[in-house]
């Protein structure tokens, strides 16, 4: 009887992992090919190498472009070296990536950038928030950009219980954001374990120097977030759902659920077009590829644009696709002015014309 029980604990053991690992597959959309879509007027952005992970653009057309990223499980080219902010400069007819100076007193050596966010004081103080992983744990650091110096004044660090795993951020103010936190757990083992499974234990928090938050959960991986020009609404991108979904803000800054547009791909980063509305996101069309980073396989890039997204039908339109020759693991894509900036979480960004 024993034995008997043993074995029947064994098997059901083995069909839940068996069950696990095909869910866990799918999240990743590990069987996924893409068919390539080129644009005619690309080029890869001179001086960035080692990721584009995050763009942000100034209604001005100068952009913010966060570089370095060292995540858990995902190739690094340069993993001793910090990570880095470039500004680029759309108005010009030649752009061209320009590593922003830092302030002293910021501890640079274990500067790891991800999510950033922008903020313009009504006095025209740009404020630059950047999500950062010193030492694999969860600062957010708040810059003021100094233009004339082509440089960044670190103003203050942001911690907090609830920041546990943050990818990134929207500001709302000089001191206060919404932000995404992609797992529960902090530790690799732990997060991958979180991932395996399938837990739902990801979240959206809101801070302030008042009060901080949880407003929204439930996400397998909470990722890109961004707000719509009306400022009525947060979008929230679910990278393990295949999903973005929109949530109504609230005067307390609570968060309720409007709708959910559910994707093919698992999707990054958002970034929004100021006259239009328009949602544009930077697309990994199969995760899998992106953790294993095969040489032979590479991890594939695409972008997608969303129109209409409170309608009843909401246009989506491939507008790139790679496989990878070209660009590797597209994790962001922003717009100004008929100019695309795409940007990876390890590899090159592309500037095209559309």
């Amino acid at each position: 009887m024993g034995k008997l029980l043993a074995v029947a604990l064994v098997g059901i053991a083995a069909a839940l992992a068996a069950e696990r690992l095909m869910a866990f597959r799918n999240r990743l959309n590990a069987s996924r090919e893409i068919a390539p879509v080129t644009l005619p007027n690309c080029r890869l952005i001179k001086g960035i190498e080692t990721g584009s992970e995050d763009i942000d653009i100034l209604p001005n057309g100068l952009a913010f472009i966060s570089s370095g990223l060292k995540y858990p499980g995902i190739k690094s080219f340069a993993p001793d070296k910090p990570g880095e902010i470039f500004l680029m400069d759309l108005n010009e007819d030649n752009p061209r990536a320009v590593e922003l100076r830092i302030s002293r007193g910021f501890d640079m050596a274990s500067f790891n950038p991800h999510g950033i966010s922008t903020y313009v004081d009504r006095d025209d103080t740009v404020y630059l928030f950047v999500v950062n992983h010193p030492h694999q744990k969860t600062t957010v650091e708040l810059f003021k950009f100094v233009e004339d110096d082509s440089s960044l004044v670190h103003l203050k660090t942001f911690r907090h219980d609830l920041l546990t795993s943050v990818n990134d951020i929207v500001a709302m103010g000089p001191d206060s954001f919404y932000a995404t936190n992609d797992h529960y757990f902090s530790d690799f083992i732990l997060m991958f374990l979180e991932m395996f499974l399938g837990l739902t234990w990801s979240n959206v928090v809101y801070y302030s120097p008042k009060e901080v938050k949880e407003v929204a959960a439930g996400f397998y991986s909470a990722n890109g977030i961004n707000i719509s020009p009306d400022r009525k609404y947060i979008y929230v991108a679910d990278v393990f759902d295949h999903n973005v979904h929109v949530m109504e803000k609230h005067p307390n800054w609570n968060l309720t659920h409007v709708k959910t547009l559910q994707l093919d791909t698992l999707v990054d980063n958002l970034s929004i077009d100021p006259h239009t509305g328009d949602i544009w996101i930077g697309c990994h069309p199969n995760g899998m590829k992106l953790f294993y980073n095969d040489p032979e396989n590479l991890p594939a890039s695409e972008v997608l644009r969303i129109q209409n997204i409170l309608s009843e039908e909401p246009a989506v339109t491939r507008v790139y696709a790679d496989n990878g020759s070209v660009l590797q693991g597209s994790s962001v894509a922003s717009v100004y002015e008929g100019k695309l900036l795409i940007g990876t979480v390890f590899h090159r960004a592309l500037y095209c014309e559309l």
